[in-house]
C-alpha cells in the first residue's frame, strides 16, 4: 500500500498508487506521490513516466475521513498543499507523464491528470469534480485543460462526470481501450515517447510549459483559498457531512452517461464517508 516507483521497459519509470479501497490519499500520500514524480524526473535514465493505480478507480480525491477525524484546519491544510505539490509534481515534471485512468476519477484525480502530458483510458473510466458535493472547491483549473470552458463550468458546477470516451472527442485522451489492455496502451506511448533523445525530450517538456497560457500552480492555490473561506464559514462541514444537499441528479455523465456511473461515484462516497 502506498506509493511505488518500477521500471518495466528502458527509458520508463512507472509511478503506482494504491491506498484501498478507493485510492483517496490521506495527506502524507499526496507528499509520497510528489516526491515520486520528482525522483523519476530528475533520473536521468528516465524520459517517460507512466502514472497509474490499483484497485477499483484511478483516484477519489483526499482522504475525507482523514478531516473529520482531525480537529481544527491541520488536516485540510496538509490536504491542500499536498495536493498541490502533487499536482505541481506532475506537471513539473523534467520529462513527460502518461495518465493511464481506469475507473473513477474524482476530484483530486483531475488535479493529476490534468496536469499530465497525455492520458490513456480504459473503457470504464470516468472523470469529474465532485467537489461543491463534498463541501470543497478547487480543481476546475484542471478540468478546464480536459473539456471546453462551457462544459468545464456545468460539470463543475453538477458534480456530474464525463466519460473517458466524452473525453477523447475532446481531445484529451489520447486512447480508449479495454480495462486490460490499458497497461499495455500506455506503456506504449510511454515507450514510443522515451525512444527520443533524453536530453532533447527534457528540453521540449519545458518549452512546452513554457508556452502555456495558464500557470496552473498559480490558478489552483486562487481556488484553494475559496475552499479555506467555505471551511471557516461552516458551509463545508454541513455540506461534507451530507455529500451534498440536492436531491440526486440522476445518471451521471453530460447526456451520454450511464446510472454504473453514478453508482461508482455514489458508492465511492460511502466508502469514503464509512
Amino acid at each position: 500500500m502506498g506509493v511505488s516507483t518500477s521500471a518495466p521497459q528502458e527509458g520508463v519509470a512507472v509511478i503506482t498508487v494504491d491506498f484501498p479501497p478507493v485510492n483517496a490519499l490521506p495527506v502524507r500520500g499526496w507528499y509520497e506521490l510528489a516526491a515520486a514524480l520528482r525522483a523519476a524526473g530528475a533520473d536521468p535514465e528516465v524520459r517517460c513516466v507512466v502514472l497509474t493505480a490499483e484497485g477499483r478507480g484511478f483516484n477519489a480525491g483526499v482522504d475525507i475521513k482523514e478531516m473529520q477525524r482531525a480537529d481544527g484546519h491541520e488536516a485540510l491544510i496538509g490536504a491542500n498543499r499536498g495536493c498541490a505539490e502533487a499536482f505541481a509534481a506532475v506537471y513539473e515534471c523534467e520529462v513527460p507523464v502518461v495518465a493511464a485512468v481506469h475507473g473513477f476519477c474524482l476530484g483530486g484525480g483531475i488535479g493529476l491528470v490534468g496536469n499530465a502530458d497525455a492520458i490513456v483510458a480504459s473503457e470504464d473510466a470516468t472523470f469529474g469534480l465532485p467537489e461543491l458535493d463534498r463541501g470543497a472547491l478547487g480543481a476546475a483549473t484542471h478540468l478546464a485543460r480536459l473539456v471546453p470552458q462551457h462544459l468545464m463550468r456545468a460539470l463543475y458546477y453538477t458534480s456530474r462526470t464525463a466519460t473517458a470516451g466524452e473525453l477523447h472527442r475532446h481531445g484529451s485522451v489520447w486512447r480508449v481501450v479495454p480495462r486490460d489492455e490499458l497497461r499495455a496502451a500506455a506503456l506504449g506511448l510511454a515507450g514510443e515517447i522515451a525512444a527520443k533523445d533524453g536530453y532533447l525530450i527534457r528540453l521540449a517538456k519545458a518549452a512546452i510549459n513554457g508556452i502555456d497560457p495558464v500557470d496552473v500552480r498559480r490558478s489552483y492555490r486562487f481556488e484553494q483559498g475559496f475552499t479555506f473561506e467555505a471551511n471557516l464559514s461552516g458551509v463545508a462541514d454541513r455540506v461534507r457531512d451530507t455529500f451534498g444537499t440536492a436531491p440526486d441528479t440522476g445518471s451521471a455523465g453530460t447526456g451520454t452517461g450511464t446510472d454504473a456511473d453514478a453508482d461508482t461515484e455514489t458508492e465511492t462516497d460511502r466508502e469514503q464517508r464509512a
